[in-house]
């Protein structure tokens, strides 16, 4: 039995916490918060709470520590815990600037301290289909490919501080990194690429788009979460291979062939489960299939290698880069 310690109780601690409690090698013996009553929402009858994160790391007797905290918390608290000999399950972004992913690689290097990076579309069914599709050639080349994810302004966010781009890097580091994250994983390391953004009033990214270019095949990604109130969150794709065009939006997920005709695709989830706490996801899919995976492989003595640290710090680079090539995140 895997011992898990959940720091961070909040809209991510949440979805993470109903997963555990559906993984049978996986116990949520810890949980810590600064809001009391967060942490004693999610804990079981026999979960110890600790008042902060570090107080977790220190004291209690877990094998994994899950970060579940506010991005510009992540770096202090994975090192800490890496220092103490945990595992880690990190959700991303890995880190919020180059500086954050250099120390988060040299403390796994110096102690030898298994992380897995919390970016979900790797383990989404419908995703993974790209990906399958893509691996084996099944409709020919990729040619082009647009993946979106639009949203009203999080209002579910301690003290606001998904608002404030020293703390969580915008809306490019926060919801666009998704797709970059699974571009990467796609395709792998773009030749080049252009990124154009729109800001609001007070000169802040709100809304960002980019063209990766791999060879003969371009990749265009857009994010925003400046959309009114009443807007539903909407995750999309459409990717064109030489033989088949794939999309995926309100519509579902569907096949439209070159030479002619149109197919709804069903896929059977690897999981199904809702957690509706009051942020832009209650489909639990996604989150269960990565954290079983982390567990299963801790279980089995084995590295898990399909998100591992070093790639989510090579995407949060990535979306650095980009959002320092419009002049940064406020300007």
């Amino acid at each position: 039995m895997i011992k898990v310690g959940l720091i961070g109780c909040g809209f991510m601690g949440g979805m993470h916490a109903a997963c555990y409690k559906q993984i049978k090698n996986a116990k949520l013996v810890a949980v810590a918060d600064v809001r009391e009553e967060k942490a004693l929402a999610v804990a079981g009858e026999d979960t110890k709470v600790y008042a902060t994160g570090m107080e977790l790391i220190e004291n209690a007797d877990v094998d994994v520590v899950d970060i579940c905290l506010p991005t510009y918390l992540h770096t202090a608290h994975a090192v800490a815990a890496m220092k103490k000999g945990k595992k880690v399950f990190l959700e991303k972004p890995a880190c919020l600037t180059k500086e954050e992913g250099k120390l988060l690689l040299d403390v796994q290097k110096e102690t030898g301290a298994i992380v897995q990076v919390g970016q979900v579309l790797r383990f989404m069914d419908e995703y993974l289909y790209l990906k399958k599709l893509n691996d084996t050639k099944e409709y020919g080349k990729l040619i082009s490919a647009t993946l979106a994810r639009k949203s009203p302004l999080p209002g579910w966010a301690w003290e606001g501080w998904l608002h404030d781009t020293a703390k969580s890097g915008s809306v490019a580091h926060d919801m666009h990194i998704h797709d970059v994250d699974f571009v990467r994983f796609l395709l792998g390391e773009p030749d080049s690429f252009k990124t154009t953004v729109a800001r609001d009033k007070d000169g802040v990214l709100s809304h960002i788009f980019t063209s990766f270019v791999y060879g003969s095949t371009c990749v265009n990604t857009e994010a925003t979460w400046d959309l009114p109130a009443d807007f539903p969150f909407s995750p999309s794709f459409l990717l064109k291979f030489e033989k088949a065009t794939i999309v995926n939006d309100a519509q579902g997920l569907r096949k439209y062939l070159s030479d002619g005709g149109c197919e709804e695709i069903k896929l059977e989830p690897a999981f199904k489960g809702e957690n509706d706490i009051g942020g832009n996801i209650s489909d639990l899919g996604g989150y269960y299939v990565e954290l079983k995976y982390f567990i299963d492989k801790l279980d089995a003595g084995e590295t898990p290698d399909v998100a591992p640290l070093s790639e989510g710090v090579k995407s949060a680079n990535l979306v650095l880069d980009e959002v320092a090539s419009v002049g940064g995140a406020k300007i």
